[in-house]
């Protein structure tokens, strides 16, 4: 889908106050309401904005930890039944099927390194998981970074 410029000022608005308003948007903006309303219709139907939610913190829950884990898959049972089992586990945020030595990446946030063993505990036990590998997060720089992308894809 095209964007542009307009679009990446609503966009970089939204995110940087996601309570602003469509009205105060336009305000701001010096647009009309309707052009800012009919941008994110045009952007959400288009499946640029994918939605628009709360984000959790999972650190201010008591998941200060954050992991990535590497998981190889047995051969001959398939991803179906390694993805139902992981999914059940409340603490893996994200889940990927990946090229390269291991088949799927999860993310993981623990209440502390004994809470992580346990998690990993129950991923290595899971039917279908043959091998584990994990590296713990040191420090985030960066994370959930998409508007220097759009306004990339708006200058196109």
């Amino acid at each position: 889908m095209k964007v542009d410029a307009l679009d990446a000022a609503i966009v970089e608005l939204f995110t940087a106050e996601p309570g602003i308003g469509v009205l105060e948007c336009s305000r701001r903006l010096k647009i009309a309401r309707a052009t800012v309303q009919g941008r994110l219709d045009r952007l959400q139907l288009g499946g640029v904005i994918t939605g628009i939610i709360p984000q959790i913190d999972p650190a201010a829950l008591g998941y200060p930890i954050i992991t990535f884990c590497s998981i190889e898959i047995a051969q001959g049972i398939g991803h179906g039944v390694v993805f139902d089992a992981i999914s059940a586990i409340p603490e893996i945020l994200e889940m990927h099927t990946v090229s390269g030595a291991s088949d799927i990446l999860v993310k993981i946030v623990a209440k502390s390194t004994t809470d992580l063993q346990l998690v990993l505990d129950i991923l290595s036990q899971t039917p279908g998981v043959a091998r584990t590998s994990t590296v713990i997060v040191l420090e985030t720089h960066m994370q959930n970074r998409h508007l220097p992308l759009f306004k990339a894809a708006a200058r196109i």
